[in-house]
């Protein structure tokens, strides 16, 4: 029996470059990069070079790039330092986020009390842009919401009075490319909007690197972040991406590693697949680009024609990788659809990866979808450079059996 991998949003296979690059630095170059002998230095010589390819890639600078173990840990990181460290009083996001950023927020709100605002989200599942203006525009000085004598009663001595009249630090962060939906995020737009209100701009980039180009000097985004296996490279390594003087604080410590922002010995070998996997997914970047393209035009076309009351969940051209689709199957439940695509051996998704083992309907799907039709079937298929025509017409078949 054929399988079918179409959960690319999930993970996706290692390239035969990454595999032979990784099986090269774990057999000859083994040494510790903070060792100062000759194997040590050889091993700082490729971590160095990885990530200066790395920032290439996306028109950064090297300094600019930390080694992380994965999106989670850099979303983390960059929400709670910004929190801790930079005096960030205001985070600005959205309930159709990854729970990597929502669930962090959501602790930080506790520990800091801190304010959260959510951006509307469209029927589509598009980010409301006016929406997010008008939260950015309110007026967040005290001084004008009380008198002056009210604010002394509180500060007799006037000491802190300042305080009182500045805006609270914000930081908006919105993923650039949803993973479910494949809603996608003008970045730049986002980015100009947030300089012109003088707050930072966080992206979980996790989805789009590495299949689309992203330019770092002209987006203005302090923070993004990637997981090498989403394209095409190893599990359990990431990096973020953290604009230069940013201020950010270490999430952890015990070593000097990576500028002193990320303790721990580098896992070398992944940190060089990373870096061969995405070098190679920009140099194919065109061409798989618009095989993906087209294998999910095709998809589109035999669900209209065998079932033609399907539905697309969010934009019908958003992400070229992601399709999620509301089925016209009224008595079937999600888990028995991919239950029997899988004995089949057609792997597709309900959602998430990360939260594959919850029983309640996606946390995005609920935003946008009425009650009645988050009681239909919704899949989630997601394409790589590997897929084919044939795999496509598998999964039409195996559908129409159900």
């Amino acid at each position: 029996m054929k399988k079918v991998y179409l959960d690319n949003a999930s993970t996706t296979a290692i390239r035969t470059e990454v595999i032979q690059e990784m099986t090269k630095v774990m057999t000859e170059d083994y040494g510790n990069p903070s060792s100062t002998h000759s194997l040590g230095r050889a091993a700082k010589s490729i971590l160095e070079l990885s990530r200066k390819s790395i920032a290439k890639n996306l028109n950064a600078t090297a300094q600019e790039i930390i080694f992380t173990s994965c999106g989670t840990e850099a979303n983390n990181w960059i929400l709670r330092s910004a929190v801790k460290d930079l005096q960030v009083k205001r985070i600005i996001t959205s309930k159709i986020e990854h729970h990597a950023v929502l669930y962090t927020a959501l602790v930080l709100e506790k520990e800091y009390d801190i304010q959260i605002d959510y951006v509307n989200v469209k029927p589509n599942g598009e980010i409301d842009i006016t929406h997010l203006v008008e939260l950015l525009s309110q007026e967040t000085h005290i001084k004008k919401e009380f008198s002056s004598d009210e604010i002394k009663k509180w500060v007799p001595d006037n000491q802190n009075l300042n305080a009182f009249s500045e805006e609270k630090k914000t930081l908006v962060s919105l993923m650039h490319v949803n993973n479910e939906t494949g809603n996608v995020l003008d970045l730049e737009r986002i980015g100009r909007i947030c300089q012109e209100h003088n707050v930072l701009f966080h992206s979980d980039t996790v989805q789009s690197i590495g299949k689309a180009t992203i330019d770092l000097q002209t987006i203005p985004v302090d923070f993004i972040v990637a997981s090498a296996h989403k394209f095409h490279g190893p599990k359990g390594v990431g990096f973020a991406f953290i604009r230069k003087n940013s201020g950010l604080q270490p999430l952890f410590f015990g070593g000097e590693q990576e500028k002193g922002l990320r303790a721990g010995t580098e896992a070398l070998h992944q940190i060089a697949g990373m870096a061969k996997a995405l070098d190679v997914s920009y140099t194919n970047l065109e061409t798989e680009q618009k095989h993906i393209a087209e294998l999910k035009s095709y998809l589109i076309d035999q669900l209209k024609i065998e079932f033609p009351e399907f539905k697309i969940n969010g934009n019908p051209d958003g992400f070229y990788t992601v399709l999620n689709v509301l089925l016209p199957f009224a008595a079937a439940k999600t888990a028995m659809i991919l239950f029997h695509l899988d004995m089949k051996g057609i792997a597709v998704s309900r959602g998430s990866a990360c939260q594959s083992g919850s029983v309640k309907p996606s946390h995005v799907l609920a935003e946008m979808l009425s009650e009645e039709d988050l009681k239909k079937p919704s899949l989630r298929i997601s394409f790589s450079h590997f897929n084919t025509k044939e795999d496509v017409d598998l999964l039409i078949e195996a559908l129409k059996s159900i």
